[in-house]
């Protein structure tokens, strides 16, 4: 298998180093930034295969880079946060991050979330048999080429954004709890999953739904969870 490469981006360069050798200890290549917009010049000259991304950075923050990122680019990005709050969280997932990691962390806590990460997108959409577009009523995924249209135009989502569709749409009409739709595609535990996931479903009905606050195709079922409209 091709090494894959993250890239380390945080102000502190203590804690750059230390990620840094848990990371290569994995057999992890890394490329390191000490600001967002040293992160962006990064990108431009390298292949990256994961951005492991702290909120708080002088120059260009991380919340700002997220959303350049996300402008061209839909590989994962781990979000540290020195901060407790869910606010800033939850901001973090609403520009584009798909998991985040709250400062002190443990060290191998967060190389089991970056191996996780790096999974699905190395292996994203990687299925037995036959690859196949699924349709309703205007809304179509090729799992294929990855792609996700509304009445014919490609609508971006990040991986993880591309994962819940695709669970909701490959069983459509079907009610998954918060819980359910975190572990299927996380492959984590879903204990307090419930902001996580409501940020990415927000997310997902801004790009595919003509008014989101009167969803057509992802619905929730209060109480329950969330399903795609047959």
């Amino acid at each position: 298998m091709q090494q894959r490469t993250v890239l380390i981006v945080d102000d502190d360069k203590e804690i750059r180093d230390a990620i840094e050798i848990y990371l290569k200890h994995e057999g992890i290549s890394v490329l390191k930034a000490k600001d967002g917009l040293e992160a962006l010049e990064t990108l431009e000259s390298g292949e990256v295969h994961l951005i492991i991304l702290d909120i708080m950075m002088p120059r260009l923050d991380g919340i700002t880079a997220t959303f350049k990122i996300r402008e061209t680019r839909n590989l994962p990005i781990l979000m540290l946060s020195a901060k407790s709050e869910d606010s800033d969280k939850i901001l973090g997932l609403h520009v584009g991050a798909d998991d985040y990691v709250s400062k002190p962390f443990n060290p191998m806590e967060l190389v089991a979330r970056v191996k996780s990460l790096l999974r699905r997108y190395v292996t994203f959409g990687s299925y037995e048999g036959a690859k196949k577009t699924i349709e309703l009523r205007g809304l179509a995924l090729d799992q294929a080429t990855k792609e996700v249209t509304v009445n014919g135009d490609a609508v971006k989502l990040t991986p993880i954004e591309y994962k819940i569709v695709e669970l909701l749409m490959t069983n459509a009409g079907r009610v998954f709890s918060i819980q359910e739709i975190y572990e299927r595609v996380w492959k984590e535990p879903g204990y307090n999953a419930e902001n996580t996931v409501a940020v990415h479903i927000r997310k997902i009905r801004e790009k595919i739904e003509i008014d989101p606050k009167y969803p057509r195709f992802l619905k929730v079922v209060w109480g329950i969870g969330y399903k795609m409209e047959k």
